[in-house]
């Protein structure tokens, strides 16, 4: 059994809170194209509930999260006028070991980053 897995979390820095409610993509990235692994959304804390990739699901490689940041910024009053300045919000990023990896995003209605965590 794989020993990595990966996980996220959302946080709200407009709102200074988590953010609740966004739905999230997981694609592992082939020749072909991309595959969806996985599709979770985030609890009251930011997070979801398990790892979005877990350990007997991981396999090293190159995926690409994707944050669903218009339907929350929508839900969350934040969104301003059409068209949105941040809508789907994809991350691609490369996991070479078995290890945990934990890539989440800070949010904002204009910008936003990530960075690998811990």
């Amino acid at each position: 059994m794989a020993e990595g897995y990966l996980t996220t979390h959302v946080l709200d820095t407009a709102r200074g809170c988590p953010a609740a409610g966004l739905r999230i993509l997981l694609f592992r990235l082939a020749e072909g194209g991309r595959v969806l692994v996985a599709e979770a959304r985030t609890n009251a804390d930011g997070r979801t509930d398990t790892p979005i990739l877990p350990q007997d699901s991981f396999a090293p490689g190159q995926y690409e999260l994707v944050f669903h940041a218009g339907d929350y910024l929508r839900a969350s009053g934040q969104a301003g006028p059409a068209p949105l300045f941040l809508d789907e919000v994809p991350i691609r990023f490369g996991m070479a070991e078995a290890a945990h990896y934990h890539v989440p995003l800070l949010l904002s209605p204009y910008g936003y980053s990530t960075y690998r965590g811990s």
